[in-house]
Formats: C-alpha cells, structure tokens, sequence
C-alpha cells in the first residue's frame, strides 16, 4: 500500500469514528426506558341464574314403609312447587339415599353394650335451577310450609350465577386496558416524554365477589355464589416503550 492511499484510508477511519462516537453521545442523550401501569377493570351486576335446593327425608323401622313415604312427600313437594310457579324442566329429583341408624346402649356404670338399631332414614333432594330468580328466592323462604303438611323439609341457600359472563369478562379486560392505557399517557406527558408501542401485556385473575362485602380476593380468583348482586373485576399490567 502506496502513502497515498494509507493516507485516504486513515482519513476515512477518522470520519467513522467520528460519526460513531458522535451517534453513541446523541442516543445516550435521547429518552429511553419503559414504563409499567396496571389498568382496573370493574363492574357491578345482578345475577341473572339461581340454583337452589331442599332435602325432605322419612325415618321408619322398615326400609320398604320408609320408601313407600318418601315417594308420598316427593308428590306433596312436586305438587308444592308446580303450583307456585316451578316448569317441570326446572325441576329434578335427585336419587334416594338410605341409612341405617343405630345408637350405642350403656350399662348403668356406663360401659359400652351394644348398637341398637333405631330405624332407616331415607332422603331426597328437590333441585331448581331458573332464571326466575326472584320467584326461587320466595320458594326458598317459604318451603317450611311444607312441615304444616307433614314433610320433613330442609331448605339449602341458594346460589347465584350469571350466564353472560364471558361477554362481561371481555368488557371488563377492555375496561381495564384502556384504564392501564391513560395511566401510561399521563406518566409519560408529566416526565415530558413520548409513550411508545406496547411491549407487553399480562391479564390479571378475574375475580367475582358479593356487592359491598368484605371478601377477600383469592390467588386463582375469587368466585362468590351465595349474593346476587355481584362485583367483577380484573386487572391488566401494561408496559409501553418510552421513545
């Protein structure tokens, strides 16, 4: 390599390094980073599904006389709940469960003698699942009626469930990611920067929980049947490039 052309070579490694270092002190200037936000989601509804239960049940020293009076009240409680406004696809029995009832016999020091045999009880449950939720909740009330014609009916709580609720979930992540979305707008206006495009976004656990109660929320999302006014939330984490 001839002087002359060492000499173009150098100048143009002068001009490179130049160039570079004159870049790297720019971008060290320019705003870079990201900033994280977490957007809420949330809603209040009424349930819109309720599902509720009784237990009647027949105690009787023979299996076969026992039988034979569960399947009279099961008539009286069917005949009940079609006359206050229960559809027959509303309604399900469930299967007869039996048990054999025994009571331990002392001795007059108290020892132990033998178990007695007390009689079989037998039971059955009368199910309702309906979007009457209103005209279910006043049967759940009022199904000690029942006792006034001799049936031996337990009433459950009832639970409340809402049947639209994939529609409200994807409302509620929309909700939340436009809250996340101006929260991320305001942090980078007030730090004067320019928000950037979305790098990443996490969805949190949907939870559901009693209206105005004190229900805490649950890791793998808190699911609340026994209200039927109802809150839902979830919560998306946002991160956004700072430009």
């Amino acid at each position: 390599m001839n002087k002359s052309t060492a000499a173009i070579v150098f100048s143009i490694a002068i001009v490179l390094a130049a160039f570079i270092l004159g870049n790297a002190f720019m971008n060290r200037n320019a705003k870079q980073g990201s900033i994280s936000v977490t957007g809420l989601g949330k809603t209040d509804f009424s349930s819109d599904l309720i599902v509720w239960s009784a237990t009647f049940s027949k105690v009787n020293y023979d299996l076969k006389q026992a039988y034979a009076d569960l399947e009279k009240d099961k008539a009286i409680v069917k005949e009940y709940l079609l006359e206050k406004g229960v559809s027959a696809d509303e309604l399900v029995f469930g299967s007869v469960n039996s048990q054999k009832n025994t009571q331990a016999v002392y001795s007059d020091e108290g020892r132990y003698l033998y178990d007695e045999f007390t009689g079989y009880t037998l039971d059955q449950s009368a199910k309702i699942q309906s979007k009457d939720v209103t005209k279910v909740e006043q049967i759940s009330r009022e199904i000690t009626e029942l006792l006034n014609q001799g049936v031996a009916v337990y009433s459950s709580s009832p639970r409340y469930y809402y049947t639209q609720l994939e529609d409200l979930k994807i409302e509620m992540i929309s909700q939340a990611t436009e809250n996340a979305f101006l929260r991320a707008s305001k942090i980078a206006e007030n730090s004067g920067a320019k928000l950037g495009d979305l790098s990443v976004a996490n969805m949190g656990i949907f939870q559901i929980t009693g209206q105005h109660s004190v229900e805490d929320y649950s890791w793998g999302g808190a699911f609340n049947t026994s209200s039927k006014e109802k809150t839902a939330s979830i919560t998306m984490k946002l991160t956004y490039k700072v430009e």
